[in-house]
């Protein structure tokens, strides 16, 4: 998910450590399947495909509908 959206909107690993604020350690256990993001970085993944306005939406219905 996280490789997606980054790669979607043509963000570098970097870009989106200093957006959601965790390390680059962090982005990188996600990206290869070794953890997942916490529910609080999941909030904050959420939050910034808001930000994203209309082409963050498709993410929002894809990974945050209930």
């Amino acid at each position: 998910m996280v490789s997606e959206i980054r790669q979607s909107f043509k963000l570098t690993q970097v870009k989106l450590v200093t957006m959601l604020e965790v390390s680059l350690h962090t982005i990188n256990r996600w990206e290869n399947g070794q953890t997942r993001p916490s529910p609080l970085a999941m909030k904050q993944i959420k939050q910034l495909l808001h930000q994203m306005a209309e082409p963050g939406e498709a993410f929002l219905a894809k990974y945050f509908q209930k």
